[in-house]
């Protein structure tokens, strides 16, 4: 095991703490078994490392991630035994869906080794959930989504501005601290602010290998389906990010890629699920459940930017942020006046022309606007909904 040692030790040393994520203070550490979910390449590693450099002595802890060399000849559960008879209290196992039987062995050791705490990470939320089942009772799950607005400024910029509630980004109460001019960060940050790695001189080529992996692995696994039913996911994508957004016809998708309405709807969830796109539905549905779907976007800015080879439409921009950004705290849903719903509240987003016509009938009506730096009443500047969280 020295050499899994040595990996950690290695990887800790080039982990930074000046900044984490918005989830760490979420997670309850104290849990046995606890699971970091979400789409590829929002920090999920990076908030693993910190939390381990911050609080534990390398005498008692293990980091390991599922793919290394290391488990092409051992078994995660044998790593674990060998580490709790040696008195190992902290098992952290990185892309642990990278392992197959991983949620089996899981179960084995939250059973075996009740005096140690096990933690796992999984790239994509499909492969997590494949397991539920198993370890539902046993370890919760807790989702990151990609970066906000707030957390950009304060990686990139160190710009520390605090989190605001919806209430009192709805009183106008949203400020950054010592800026005047927020709308030229905001800019930058809509085209490479929500990835960590969005900073990094190749960004494109790596959000695109993001993108790829996602639907050429991931989903595929997931779903068992073979070569040319991994093509048609590939035309989806690429039918999606053309039209976005759009009322999705499941006939007429499923007549383009060659596929059936009920496959097409699937297809879109795994897609969904894996951080590629958002599907905005209305609030018809019972028992707590969303209705059908009104709008497809992608799932973030930064991914229309890469996809959308300077044809980026304003408005969908717009949208797609608003969405992306809210959708964290809140549950969001198609207006039927408008654009969006949270609660009561309406929301019809544009740019700084935009009129009050179409919340006029709104219980509670607010408009989103953009290239504003401040907003007054029920005018509220976009950017703001970006310090959410």
């Amino acid at each position: 095991m020295n050499k899994l040692y040595e990996f950690m030790q290695k990887q800790l040393a080039e982990t930074k703490l000046d900044f984490v994520r918005y989830k760490y203070k979420d997670i309850r550490w104290e849990n046995r078994m606890l699971g970091l979910v979400g789409p590829r390449g929002v920090g999920k590693t990076t908030l693993f490392l910190q939390h381990i450099k911050r609080n534990h002595s390398v005498d008692d802890t293990l980091y390991v991630t599922a793919d290394h060399l290391y488990f092409q000849t051992h078994g995660l559960f044998e790593t674990a035994e060998t580490f709790n008879k040696n008195g190992g209290k902290y098992f952290f196992i990185d892309e642990v869906h990278k392992y197959d039987g991983w949620s089996r062995e899981l179960k084995m050791m939250y059973d075996a080794f009740p005096d140690m705490h096990v933690y796992f990470t999984g790239s994509s939320i499909l492969d997590i959930e494949k397991g539920e089942a198993d370890l539902s009772r046993r370890a919760p799950k807790y989702l990151m989504q990609g970066m906000s607005f707030r957390e950009f400024l304060a990686i990139k910029y160190h710009i520390d501005t605090q989190i605001f509630t919806l209430e009192e980004i709805l009183h106008n109460e949203a400020t950054i601290p010592n800026v005047s001019h927020p709308l030229v960060y905001f800019k930058e940050y809509l085209k490479n602010g929500y990835y960590p790695f969005g900073q990094e001189l190749d960004f494109e080529t790596e959000l695109n290998q993001v993108i790829t992996r996602s639907i050429e692995i991931d989903i595929p696994q997931f779903a068992n389906m073979n070569v040319s039913t991994g093509k048609k996911l590939k035309k989806l994508m690429a039918i999606i990010a053309g039209m976005v957004p759009f009322k999705p016809n499941m006939t007429a998708l499923g007549s383009q890629i060659q596929a059936s309405r009920n496959n097409v709807e699937d297809y879109l969830m795994f897609m969904e699920k894996a951080g590629l796109i958002a599907q905005l539905k209305d609030g018809t549905g019972g028992l707590g459940e969303l209705g059908k779907v009104e709008k497809i976007y992608l799932d973030n800015t930064n991914m229309m930017y890469c996809l959308g080879d300077g044809n980026e439409d304003a408005g969908t921009v717009r949208e797609t942020f608003f969405n992306n950004q809210m959708r964290v705290n809140h549950k969001v849903t198609a207006s039927s006046i408008s654009d969006f719903q949270i609660g009561n509240r309406t929301f019809e987003v544009g740019g700084k022309s935009k009129a009050k016509k179409q919340i006029m009938s709104a219980e509670e009506g607010y408009v989103v606007k953009d290239d504003i730096e401040f907003g007054h009443d029920n005018i509220i500047p976009i950017w703001a909904f970006g310090l959410n969280y």
